[in-house]
């Protein structure tokens, strides 16, 4: 690879890693696109696997602003307005408290929650909700903001209000987009004021960020299309390996191997 090329990827991460992620970001995209959640938590999970624990929930909301952006811009005529701006509100509480507590944390304590949460979306009942009213968006855009903070990636606490409003598919996918991307704004805001550099990851940070809408645009030539079940099956076989890895990860550096 050329000098210019390896310039584009931070030192802290191997070229082969940076080369994964962004391969990676094209497929997470994809998943959320046809399906409306996935993509978040599957990214995160790699990412933990081969970066730095202080760069990657900093990095992962850079990259998922860049990829739900993307799908809001594809979506943004089934966007509902009204739901974006109750979800913002609480968004703001949320990644101001949260933002402060999240800088502290240890590796090991990031990997270990990673894992659980990841763990818990893909095989925990999502919660059981009464039909909603749009302003509860509020409520869920802090907690799932304020999560965020720790666990990069909180989609299905918004997506939970959201299936109970009665949208249809093209819908929930529009304003899952433009909820999450609310929140990796508010989120990247707080971890700049806090004073994370995101220059020396710029160059990854792009790539992915392309890959990730090219398969925003593949995944949504998709939605409708897929044999969901089966497909919900395989993902969740594939995030339990994530989630075993970064839990054994954590457990390696607890006990100092």
């Amino acid at each position: 690879m050329s000098e210019l090329g390896l310039s584009l990827f931070p030192a802290e991460l191997h070229v082969a890693a940076s080369l994964l992620l962004v391969v990676v970001s094209f497929f997470a995209s994809a998943l959320t696109a046809a399906l409306g959640l996935g993509g978040g938590i599957a990214m995160i999970a790699v990412m933990a696997t081969v970066m730095p624990a202080n760069a990657l929930v900093p990095v992962h909301g850079v990259v998922q602003i860049g990829s739900n952006a993307g799908r809001a811009l594809v979506q943004l005529r089934h966007v509902d307005w009204l739901i974006a701006l109750w979800f913002s509100a609480g968004a703001v509480l949320g990644a101001a408290l949260g933002g402060s507590i999240a800088i502290e944390l240890p590796s090991e304590v990031l990997r270990t929650g990673i894992g659980l949460f990841v763990l818990w979306v893909v095989w925990g009942k999502p919660p059981k909700l009464a039909k909603a009213r749009k302003r509860a968006m509020a409520v869920a855009g802090f907690l799932s903001t304020f999560l965020s903070m720790f666990f990069g990636a909180s989609g299905p606490i918004g997506g939970a209000v959201l299936s109970t409003l009665g949208l249809e598919r093209r819908q929930f996918v529009a304003n899952q987009a433009i909820t999450a991307l609310t929140m990796h704004v508010f989120k990247i805001i707080a971890f700049g004021l806090l004073g994370f550099a995101f220059a020396p990851w710029a160059g990854l940070i792009v790539l992915m960020i392309a890959s990730g809408f090219l398969g925003t645009l593949a995944g949504s030539r998709l939605l409708g299309k897929m044999n969901e079940a089966t497909f919900k099956t395989g993902f969740k076989w594939v995030m339990t390996a994530l989630a075993l890895n970064l839990l054994w990860q954590a457990a390696r550096g607890w006990l100092g191997g």
